[in-house]
């Protein structure tokens, strides 16, 4: 489901009827995990990025526009323009959450390469090595030739059960299931393989999901807990959230169109609820986030200590050519773009139905952008906007 690639300090309040507020934290090139104080921003730069959304938003076509700035001296922004609410008009706020889709995949992919730079996971072992006891494994497609390299980089073999018509079929008439790993990867089981483990590349959920449960089998506890252990308690990520069930308090409505593909309703929240269990995504994305805590978690990631040097080196260095387009590559849950009109990007894109999400990290400049829209039709352009965002602070 998740991941279709390609595809306050300033002085002001926040609220519904503000819309936006200047934030500030720290997790610029010298920061470490923990939080710091905040320090202020600069108006100027404040008012550009929310009259750029401002003016964006209409033509986007989304409901919604909410972003995250953060420059690289660790100063973070943020603004909205647009509603939560199609019905009753309420506006969308800074501290709203959205699916973030496949962005997600960077938390599942921290985690791993700390356990590589830990020596506790070996980037090039058969996942035979830790899931291969299990009687259903030798079911799974290309099963002991996979890497824990080639799930990282989509180079597996394995393809989406995530679009899988069975699969969607099953997942819209069981709202409340909640999904266990095996049961999604039974989609695949006795099938073939798109090619052969590392002989080719083709983007799917299947790879993130295996890999999560790699990492429960090393750690002995699960994914989540050691994501909010290692990461969103000590960067005091607070406005982003494991989605574990149809109620996420705080989440704004997503609306997936008139004609979903995948058979989804336009309005993907009814009565406070989603009109399925997003629970199932998991290690293929599995968060719902503010673009303000996305952009913190990204220069975190991709500048900050979130990984060792070395870590973030075998993170971008592992990339791989992806059909994504031209000159662009696919690491270790990392997209690597490396001609863009701001100069190299990294980062990830990120698609729930009902929600789109750009996470871009500008490697010359150091600025980090996350923009999110609470729709999945019809917008157009959402990774320009977010380089135009980054535009606004490298011309400080």
């Amino acid at each position: 489901m998740s991941g279709w690639v390609g595809v306050s300090m300033g002085g002001w309040a926040g609220g519904r009827m503000g819309g936006w507020v200047p934030v500030v934290a720290a997790v610029g090139v010298a920061a470490t995990l923990s939080a710091q104080a905040p320090r202020p921003s600069a108006a100027p730069l404040q008012e550009q990025l929310q009259q750029l959304v401002t003016k964006w938003q209409p033509a986007s076509g989304a409901p919604g526009v909410s972003v995250g700035l953060v420059t690289k001296d660790g100063a973070v922004y943020a603004a909205t323009a647009g509603v939560a609410d199609r019905t009753t008009g309420i506006p969308l706020t800074t501290d709203d959450l959205l699916l973030a889709g496949s962005t997600g995949k960077t938390f599942f992919a921290a985690l791993a390469v700390q356990l590589i730079d830990a020596q506790r996971l070996d980037l090039d072992a058969k996942v035979s090595t830790y899931l291969g006891k299990h009687a259903w494994f030798d079911r799974l497609p290309n099963a002991r030739d996979i890497t824990v390299r080639h799930l990282m980089t989509h180079t597996s073999g394995l393809v989406r059960y995530e679009l899988n018509p069975a699969f969607t079929a099953d997942l819209r008439a069981q709202p409340d299931r909640v999904w266990k790993p095996e049961e999604q990867l039974a989609y695949l089981f006795d099938t073939k393989a798109a090619f052969a483990a590392g002989a080719g590349w083709e983007y799917s959920d299947t790879n993130y999901i295996v890999l999560a449960m790699v990492l429960e089998q090393v750690t002995g506890t699960k994914a989540y807990d050691e994501i909010a252990t290692r990461f969103l308690r000590p960067l005091k990520l607070t406005r982003v959230v494991p989605q574990t069930s149809r109620r996420i308090p705080g989440l704004a409505k997503g609306y997936a169109g008139p004609t979903d593909p995948l058979g989804f309703p336009d309005e993907m929240i009814k009565d406070g609820l989603l009109v399925i269990n997003p629970q199932f995504e998991w290690g293929g994305g599995g968060f719902a986030t503010s673009p303000r805590d996305l952009a913190r978690w990204g220069h975190a990631l991709y500048l900050g200590d979130a990984l060792s040097a070395p870590g973030r080196a075998l993170m971008l260095d592992s990339a791989v050519p992806g059909r994504l387009g031209p000159e662009v590559q696919y690491g270790l849950g990392v997209i690597v773009r490396s001609t863009t009109p701001v100069g190299p990007v990294v980062g990830h894109s990120g698609f729930f139905p009902g929600y789109l999400t750009e996470l871009a990290h500008v490697r010359t400049t150091g600025t980090t952008v996350a923009v999110q829209v609470n729709t999945s039709a019809g917008v157009r352009g959402l990774l320009r906007f977010a380089y135009d965002v980054a535009a606004l602070a490298s011309a400080r």
